[in-house]
Protein backbone atom coordinates (compact mmCIF):
# COMPACT_ATOMS: atom_id res chain seq x y z
CA UNK A 1 0.00 0.00 0.00
CA UNK A 2 1.24 3.36 -0.59
CA UNK A 3 0.84 6.18 1.96
CA UNK A 4 0.00 9.37 0.47
CA UNK A 5 0.27 12.42 2.96
CA UNK A 6 -1.11 15.52 1.24
CA UNK A 7 -4.85 16.01 0.21
CA UNK A 8 -4.45 18.55 -2.29
CA UNK A 9 -2.28 21.52 -3.43
CA UNK A 10 -3.26 25.08 -3.01
CA UNK A 11 -0.60 26.73 -4.67
CA UNK A 12 2.13 25.52 -6.51
CA UNK A 13 4.69 27.84 -8.74
CA UNK A 14 6.76 25.49 -11.16
CA UNK A 15 10.30 25.29 -10.11
CA UNK A 16 9.83 27.71 -7.34
CA UNK A 17 7.20 26.43 -4.57
CA UNK A 18 4.25 24.68 -3.83
CA UNK A 19 1.93 24.72 -1.26
CA UNK A 20 0.02 21.61 0.08
CA UNK A 21 -2.84 20.87 2.73
CA UNK A 22 -2.90 17.90 4.80
CA UNK A 23 -6.00 16.93 7.04
CA UNK A 24 -5.27 15.52 10.10
CA UNK A 25 -7.94 12.94 10.85
CA UNK A 26 -8.84 10.55 13.83
CA UNK A 27 -9.50 7.74 11.40
CA UNK A 28 -6.14 7.77 10.49
CA UNK A 29 -5.35 4.37 12.11
CA UNK A 30 -1.39 5.82 13.00
CA UNK A 31 -3.16 7.79 15.44
CA UNK A 32 -4.49 4.96 17.71
CA UNK A 33 -1.10 4.17 18.44
CA UNK A 34 0.90 7.06 18.53
CA UNK A 35 -0.16 7.77 21.49
CA UNK A 36 -2.80 5.91 22.99
CA UNK A 37 -4.72 8.16 24.57
CA UNK A 38 -3.14 11.65 23.07
CA UNK A 39 -2.67 11.00 19.28
CA UNK A 40 -0.51 13.19 17.16
CA UNK A 41 0.75 12.88 14.05
CA UNK A 42 4.31 11.45 14.14
CA UNK A 43 7.48 13.82 12.98
CA UNK A 44 8.06 10.60 10.12
CA UNK A 45 5.36 11.10 8.75
CA UNK A 46 5.32 14.87 8.84
CA UNK A 47 8.75 14.87 7.11
CA UNK A 48 7.32 12.01 4.61
CA UNK A 49 4.45 14.48 3.70
CA UNK A 50 6.45 17.47 3.44
CA UNK A 51 9.09 14.74 1.06
CA UNK A 52 5.88 14.05 -1.00
CA UNK A 53 5.17 17.96 -2.01
CA UNK A 54 8.93 18.99 -2.29
CA UNK A 55 9.41 15.81 -4.60
CA UNK A 56 6.40 16.56 -6.88
CA UNK A 57 8.00 20.07 -7.10
CA UNK A 58 10.99 19.17 -7.77
CA UNK A 59 10.18 16.50 -10.28
CA UNK A 60 7.58 19.21 -12.01
CA UNK A 61 10.62 22.13 -12.32
CA UNK A 62 12.82 19.10 -14.47
CA UNK A 63 9.79 18.00 -16.62
CA UNK A 64 9.57 14.47 -14.87
CA UNK A 65 12.34 13.19 -16.92
CA UNK A 66 14.10 11.91 -13.94
CA UNK A 67 13.15 9.94 -10.94
CA UNK A 68 13.33 11.35 -7.66
CA UNK A 69 14.58 10.38 -4.43
CA UNK A 70 15.27 11.74 -1.15
CA UNK A 71 18.53 11.67 -0.25
CA UNK A 72 19.21 13.30 3.10
CA UNK A 73 16.98 15.05 6.09
CA UNK A 74 19.35 18.19 6.49
CA UNK A 75 17.28 19.47 8.84
CA UNK A 76 13.62 19.02 11.09
CA UNK A 77 12.68 21.09 13.70
CA UNK A 78 9.54 20.66 15.45
CA UNK A 79 7.99 23.32 17.61
CA UNK A 80 4.27 22.06 18.06
CA UNK A 81 2.32 19.06 17.55
CA UNK A 82 -0.40 18.12 14.45
CA UNK A 83 -3.54 16.84 16.28
CA UNK A 84 -6.67 15.05 14.99
CA UNK A 85 -8.51 18.21 13.53
CA UNK A 86 -5.30 20.31 12.50
CA UNK A 87 -5.27 21.23 8.96
CA UNK A 88 -1.95 21.25 8.00
CA UNK A 89 -0.14 24.03 5.09
CA UNK A 90 3.23 22.38 3.98
CA UNK A 91 5.11 24.93 1.97
CA UNK A 92 7.94 23.17 0.17
CA UNK A 93 10.83 26.40 -1.26
CA UNK A 94 13.59 25.03 -3.92
CA UNK A 95 16.32 26.47 -2.30
CA UNK A 96 19.09 25.01 -5.21
CA UNK A 97 18.00 22.83 -8.31
CA UNK A 98 20.89 21.38 -10.81
CA UNK A 99 20.99 18.29 -13.06
CA UNK A 100 21.98 15.80 -9.76
CA UNK A 101 20.32 17.25 -7.07
CA UNK A 102 17.89 19.70 -5.44
CA UNK A 103 17.61 21.26 -1.84
CA UNK A 104 14.15 21.81 -0.45
CA UNK A 105 13.41 24.57 3.15
CA UNK A 106 9.88 23.73 3.80
CA UNK A 107 7.90 24.78 6.85
CA UNK A 108 4.52 23.12 8.05
CA UNK A 109 1.81 25.47 9.89
CA UNK A 110 -1.68 24.96 11.48
CA UNK A 111 -3.70 28.08 11.30
CA UNK A 112 -0.68 31.40 12.41
CA UNK A 113 1.46 28.18 14.18
CA UNK A 114 4.99 27.25 13.60
CA UNK A 115 4.65 22.98 13.55
CA UNK A 116 7.51 22.38 11.84
CA UNK A 117 10.50 23.83 9.57
CA UNK A 118 12.59 21.27 7.39
CA UNK A 119 15.11 21.10 5.03
CA UNK A 120 15.63 18.47 2.35
CA UNK A 121 17.83 17.08 -0.35
CA UNK A 122 16.86 14.88 -3.57
CA UNK A 123 18.83 13.15 -5.84
CA UNK A 124 17.84 12.66 -9.37
CA UNK A 125 17.65 9.40 -10.91
CA UNK A 126 18.15 9.37 -14.44
CA UNK A 127 17.03 6.43 -16.46
CA UNK A 128 21.01 6.00 -17.77
CA UNK A 129 22.80 5.36 -14.24
CA UNK A 130 23.89 1.65 -13.52
CA UNK A 131 20.96 -0.08 -15.17
CA UNK A 132 18.96 -0.22 -11.91
CA UNK A 133 15.38 -0.87 -11.85
CA UNK A 134 13.33 1.08 -9.38
CA UNK A 135 9.27 0.07 -8.32
CA UNK A 136 7.31 2.38 -9.83
CA UNK A 137 5.43 2.71 -5.78
CA UNK A 138 9.04 4.00 -4.45
CA UNK A 139 8.12 7.34 -5.89
CA UNK A 140 6.06 9.94 -6.07
CA UNK A 141 5.44 10.29 -9.33
CA UNK A 142 2.78 7.79 -9.73
CA UNK A 143 -0.76 7.96 -10.78
CA UNK A 144 -1.98 9.16 -7.36
CA UNK A 145 0.72 11.87 -6.70
CA UNK A 146 0.01 13.29 -10.29
CA UNK A 147 -3.59 13.78 -10.02
CA UNK A 148 -3.18 15.67 -6.92
CA UNK A 149 -0.82 18.15 -9.23
CA UNK A 150 -3.76 17.77 -12.36
CA UNK A 151 -6.19 19.16 -10.22
CA UNK A 152 -4.55 21.83 -8.56
CA UNK A 153 -3.20 23.17 -12.32
CA UNK A 154 -7.16 22.49 -13.92
CA UNK A 155 -8.63 24.48 -10.74
CA UNK A 156 -5.87 27.20 -11.25
CA UNK A 157 -6.69 27.32 -14.89
CA UNK A 158 -10.63 27.16 -15.12
CA UNK A 159 -11.07 28.95 -11.86
CA UNK A 160 -13.15 25.80 -10.76
CA UNK A 161 -12.22 24.03 -7.68
CA UNK A 162 -12.78 20.53 -7.64
CA UNK A 163 -15.33 18.76 -5.32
Amino acid sequence: MRWIWIDKFVAFESGRRAVAIKNVSLAEEHLADHFPGFPVMPASLLIEAMAQTSGILVGEARHFQEKVILAKVSRALFHELARPGDQLRLEAVIENLTEEAATISGTIRCENRLIGEISLMFSHIDKSQAGVEFPQENFVFNESFMSLLQFYLKDAQTGVPNP
